[in-house]
């Protein structure tokens, strides 16, 4: 896929914003200084609610935590919040207890309350300022680079739309691919996390970076076997999944998918103009120990595709999982006459316009 001005412009921005936050990160490393600033900037606050009372609001001091919330730990956020309640309970006394004062402490009690929490989150992942974000970012970009499919030689093309639940940032939806190193062998595999949006994100990032190293550096045939001892032995109570696994032999166009409770992955053959269902099947990954995954064959041809999907396309309340197929079949019989480019979108919104589920498509077609 070739770049956009567009995309191009807004990984500009997106290191920019990086290299700024790290500089921002390293200034504040000197959490002695900050904190010493901080305590500063509360005692001059809490003075001046103490010399003007009634006039200048104690309700100011909630400036303070605000800064100190986002970037101390949470020791240093201890002192501050304690000495900022004490020039509260000074400035109240000195005013007198009054609707305002008494509205000015519940803001500034309960900003403590949320500061120091975000401080302790901060302090059990054991990181300080902004890191903790821009390690979550630096996680997504990961998987969405996990998901990309490598250049294709010519005569084939490839489209992949993943939109998750709830229009997240994060999906228990991905794919991860490889092409051998001489170039005559592609892999891809769909997989679905269960759970959805942030809830399934946190096992897709890890489970992602695993299956990206297990895919291409073992045999076709042992690539779901290794992943569902990897997925058992992590020991999550819910902690199961789905996946599909293609290997495509860009030379002569044969495959070969392999399916571990995942959705039917699909066969357009051009010689027929009809649309079959690949019957591969095998267990869910992570919940029985399994060997052997059979492998559903067959062969591309120009003009052929193949369509890979995970259940969030087809499954809906009240419908059965066969009925979402047999839609998406009956979708993808029209999209033959318009060509299959663009068509991974198109398919996504005729069948599951909803995003109450993550939702994937994979279309690989040769021309």
């Amino acid at each position: 896929m070739k770049s956009t001005p567009a995309g191009r412009m807004r990984l500009t921005v997106v290191s920019a914003l990086r290299r700024a936050s790290r500089r921002v990160n390293h200034w504040l490393a000197h959490e002695t200084v900050l904190l010493v600033g901080l305590l500063a900037v509360s005692a001059a606050l809490g003075a001046a609610a103490i010399t003007w009372a009634g006039t200048f609001s104690p309700s100011v001091l909630v400036l303070p935590l605000l800064v100190g919330g986002i970037f101390l730990s949470w020791d240093s956020l201890r002192w501050l919040a304690t000495v900022t309640v004490a020039f509260l309970v000074a400035a109240v006394v000195a005013d007198g207890v009054s609707g305002a004062s008494l509205w000015a402490s519940l803001v500034v009690l309960t900003t403590a309350a949320v500061a120091l929490g975000l401080a302790r989150s901060r302090s059990r992942l054991g990181v300080t300022g902004t890191t903790g974000e821009s390690m979550l970012v630096d996680l997504r970009d990961r998987l969405t680079a996990h998901g990309k499919v490598p250049s294709l030689p010519r005569g084939w093309e490839v489209e992949m739309v993943h939109r998750s639940a709830g229009r997240s940032e994060f999906s228990g939806d991905f794919l991860v691919a490889a092409r051998s190193s001489e170039g005559l062998i592609l892999e891809v595999a769909l997989v679905d996390v269960s759970g959805k949006g942030h809830s399934a994100g946190t096992r897709a990032l890890l489970l992602s970076g695993a299956f990206g190293g297990l895919l291409g550096s073992l045999p076709p045939a042992e690539f779901l076997p290794a992943a569902n001892a990897y997925l058992l032995r992590q020991g999550w109570p819910e902690g199961f999944a789905t996946a599909v696994h293609a290997v495509v032999d860009l030379g002569s166009g044969r495959f070969e998918v392999r399916s571990a409770g995942h959705p039917p992955a699909i066969h357009y053959q051009s010689g027929s103009g009809r649309w079959v269902t690949l019957d591969a099947t095998g267990g869910l990954l992570g919940v029985f120990e399994k060997d052997v995954y059979q492998p559903s064959t067959g062969l591309l041809r120009p003009g052929d595709a193949l369509m890979l999907y995970t259940d969030g396309l087809v499954e809906a309340p009240r419908r059965e999982l066969t009925d979402g197929i047999d839609k998406l079949q009956g979708e993808a019989e029209r999209l033959v006459t318009r060509g299959f480019r663009d068509g991974a979108g198109r398919l996504i919104d005729a069948v599951a316009s909803s995003d109450d589920d993550d939702r994937a498509l994979l279309l690989l077609w040769r021309t």
